[in-house]
């Protein structure tokens, strides 16, 4: 699709008239017509607004011309899972994984890489030809390649090391030590527990960046921990195969 067909979708799906629209973004109503008649383009702090009220980065508000991907880890990227800058505003050049609300998650390419070979590895490509890969790729990236321009000296990596030890000193019981702890996009673990009264009830934001990690339980065969926390808040759930039978543990506010 061309740029303007997508901005009278966006508009159209939205629900705005082309007054409504030029409102919200500080343009004329004659501006948004020329802009879905195909006469000229909105200017880049424009599309900054419109990509912040559609949801869309600007990539596929110009009709995706570029094909992105992560700046740390090299994953495609779509809409869905490009991160965010600390402004709610899309972060184009890293996932939702690498870089969360203006913090890099990735202070140690080794240990990114064994995150992604669990993911990558199959039956046609072997966990040791993806690390071999991921060691030629992941160097020739933005990132690593500005690594100590972009890095926060270890602070990240502090406060990891802090929030494990505080994990660890609740001593739940059946449940092993933490070691670890991976960025998680809500939407992958916003799991739904039972509440008495019968009512269910989440407890996360799909769009948000976590930390956390799953831990086989020590007693109960089957079952797992599931740990996730940031800088407000700790959760501890339990649950079986695919997250059936979720069961909250603990919720505590830091």
């Amino acid at each position: 699709m061309s740029t303007k067909e997508i901005l009278l979708e966006l508009r159209t799906q939205k629900g705005l008239s082309q007054d409504e629209l030029a409102e919200k973004v500080f343009v004329t109503r004659q501006a948004v017509s020329r802009w879905e008649n195909g006469d000229t383009v909105p200017n880049t702090e424009t599309l900054k607004l419109l990509s912040n009220l559609y949801n869309v980065s600007i990539n596929t508000l110009l009709g995706s011309p570029n094909k992105l991907v992560c700046q740390c880890c090299g994953m495609p990227l779509e809409d869905e899972i490009i991160s965010r800058n600390k402004d709610g505003s899309m972060n184009e050049d890293y996932c939702k994984w690498c870089y969360a609300d203006g913090t890099y998650t990735y202070s140690n390419m080794d240990d990114l890489i064994e995150v992604c070979v669990k993911n990558m590895a199959s039956e046609n490509f072997s966990e040791e030809q993806a690390r071999s890969y991921l060691k030629i790729e992941l160097p020739k990236l933005d990132y690593w390649k500005r690594y100590e321009e972009l890095s926060d000296d270890g602070q990240f990596e502090e406060f990891k090391k802090k929030l494990i030890s505080e994990i660890n000193d609740l001593n739940i019981e059946g449940m092993p030590k933490v070691e670890k702890l991976s960025a998680l996009v809500g939407k992958y673990v916003n799991l739904e527990y039972p509440l008495p009264g019968g009512m269910k009830a989440k407890f996360l934001n799909d769009q948000t960046t976590y930390l956390g990690t799953q831990l086989e339980s020590e007693i109960v065969n089957g079952l797992c921990f599931g740990v996730l926390a940031n800088m407000e808040f700790i959760l501890i759930c339990t649950y079986e195969a695919e997250g059936t039978n979720p069961e909250l543990i603990l919720y505590k506010k830091r």
